[in-house]
């Protein structure tokens, strides 16, 4: 055991901070970023951040730091309610119990991310029968593209109106019908594009 317990010692990276907020990565030898580290969480590479000069574990500041860049970059994880509950908590008698329940909330988040990625895909396999998400993003996109063509001759009779085929008017009621469609297809498109990229 006490092998066991050595090796996983071992296999934790050791991350410098220096006074000018560079860092660096004492396993290649090499200055990363906080988006260096972000990648490496996401690998689920273990590491600890320590202050270069002092020697101090601040890996829970820097860790802080990388939520808030990724959050400033347009991917909200964090309900503004759920930041104020936590702030509330800071010096509150059972602050202590926060950091438990919120650690044992996510891992089990966790433990079911897997299921809940296979119940996604199980349920849009009847509409796109693919193997991955991406190759369902892919079809999708196809789709899309063919509908647009499909819908094409009746763009063009919105745009010109009395110009329709065989001298037929459009229709106020299925111009808008066909709006309806083309914008229920746009709204499909992004949000299949938004599972692509979360699970890329």
């Amino acid at each position: 055991m006490a092998e066991q317990d050595n090796g996983a010692k071992s296999s934790v990276i050791t991350v410098k901070k220096y006074a000018n907020r560079r860092l660096y990565n004492t396993s290649t030898s090499s200055y990363v970023t906080l988006d260096h580290l972000a990648e490496m969480v996401k690998e689920g590479a273990e590491f600890v951040v320590t202050d270069a000069k002092t020697g101090e574990d601040i890996t829970r500041s820097v860790l802080t730091q990388i939520i808030v860049e990724q959050e400033g970059k347009g991917q909200n994880l964090l309900p503004i309610k759920f930041l104020r509950q936590v702030i509330g908590f800071y010096g509150d008698s059972l602050g202590g119990l926060v950091p438990r329940y919120l650690e044992h909330s996510m891992e089990a988040f966790h433990q079911n991310e897997a299921r809940m990625r296979g119940s996604m895909q199980e349920a849009l396999k009847g509409l796109f029968p693919m193997p991955g998400l991406e190759e369902m993003g892919k079809q999708n996109m196809a789709l899309f593209e063919n509908a647009m063509k499909m819908w094409a001759p009746f763009t063009q009779i919105n745009r010109t109106p009395g110009a329709a085929p065989n001298g037929a008017a459009a229709t106020p009621e299925k111009a808008e019908d066909i709006d309806a469609l083309k914008s229920q297809l746009s709204v499909m498109q992004q949000q299949l594009d938004k599972l692509v990229k979360d699970r890329s």
